[in-house]
């Protein structure tokens, strides 16, 4: 599978679909000079070609103000759209899951909303949902410690690499039980966040809040957009992403998705992490702060904002290759590969889950 995140947020845009691509007639930001660059274009595309003549009819744009991009559907594994005035057709939504790609749709504050999935990918799919569902609760208690164990294994390790010491995460991994009765993930979440990140520029001490402000903005963005790959790649395998292991909120549609999310989580930390400069001397110094990461591009002391820069950073952060076991992918394999570790336990061939110890590959 392909692994390229198409993000359209910044610019009016109509999407349609034509002989196997999706077209993409861009509009120029208004204000923006017709000749000289612009820096509110996406990643650039396999062809581009400029338009002339009069006003779009659907789009209302004047075609002067207008660029054409086309991208094959097979190339796109995630595309991401938030402009309020992107508009699309019913053919782009099934070339994209046709060709097993996501399809997110985001808000006013640039953070997805929804997310649509393909509907059929394996071809066993539903004897896999039938033993999926049918999972015993032992068999789901045990199948949780494991995530949780490598959840805070690879949190003790991002906090070895940006504070010098995992801070104890990694003997409490080894004192998980099955289904995390004592809730240690809850715990470490505690010991993780305030060594990670410190106090905020505010001077407050961080705190992870979904609804949040700061740094919060970037971590939503970027875990959903994780979420979005780990959907996919259980839909891929043959699996119901809403029949979750642990998670059962009723009102969510991607339960197992956010479970088997949990270990590739501190990913998307360290990218936020490298994004932030040390708001004091002391987190300078290696006191519990980033300085160690980095080089990091966006200072803290400005204010964290969601918008087209550090969207963009985010994508590229997770875009590198992760190396484990002596071999370097990419994080959509990696992922699949968990996915795949999953189906072998529903099947009961296997009892281990596939979680790799990743560093990034740089």
């Amino acid at each position: 599978m392909t692994d390229r995140i198409l993000d359209i947020s910044d610019r009016p845009a109509r999407l349609s679909a034509r002989g196997g691509l999706l077209v993409i007639d861009l509009g120029r930001p208004w204000g923006a000079s017709s000749s000289g660059e612009d820096h509110h274009t996406p990643a650039p595309s396999s062809t581009e070609e400029g338009s002339r003549g009069g006003r779009d009819p659907e789009s209302g744009l004047r075609a002067r103000d207008t660029e054409t991009q086309a991208i094959p559907f097979a190339d796109i594994a995630v595309l991401v759209t938030s402009h309020p005035q992107i508009t699309f057709t019913q053919a782009v939504l099934a070339g994209l899951a046709a060709a097993g790609g996501m399809f997110i749709v985001s808000n006013e504050k640039h953070l997805p909303a929804a997310m649509l999935l393909p509907l059929s990918t394996h071809s066993t799919q539903t004897e896999r949902f039938a033993r999926q569902a049918a999972l015993s609760l032992p068999a789901r208690k045990r199948a949780w410690q494991q995530i949780v164990q490598a959840k805070l294994r690879a949190q003790g390790r991002l906090l070895e690499e940006t504070a010098g010491s995992d801070r104890g995460l990694g003997l409490m991994a080894g004192r998980v039980r099955s289904g995390d009765p004592h809730n240690l993930e809850a715990q470490a979440a505690r010991i993780y966040w305030q060594a990670l990140f410190g106090k905020d520029v505010s001077g407050e001490d961080f705190r992870r809040d979904p609804e949040g402000e700061g740094l919060n903005l970037w971590l939503n963005y970027g875990y959903a957009v994780l979420r979005a790959i780990v959907a996919r790649a259980l839909c891929a395998s043959g699996l119901h992403p809403s029949l979750g292991v642990h998670h059962h909120n009723r009102y969510d549609t991607f339960c197992l998705a956010d479970d088997l999310m949990e270990p590739f989580r501190p990913l998307v930390d360290r990218v936020a992490a490298r994004l932030r400069l040390p708001s004091s001397p002391e987190e300078a110094s290696g006191g519990g702060g980033t300085a160690s990461l980095a080089p990091a591009v966006i200072p803290a002391q400005a204010g964290v904002q969601l918008d087209q820069n550090s969207r963009k950073a985010i994508l590229a952060g997770l875009l590198v290759r992760y190396k484990a076991d002596g071999e370097s992918r990419t994080l959509f394999d990696w992922v699949s590969r968990s996915a795949s570790s999953l189906v072998s336990l529903i099947e009961e061939r296997e009892e281990k889950l596939s979680f790799p110890d990743l560093l990034p590959d740089t």
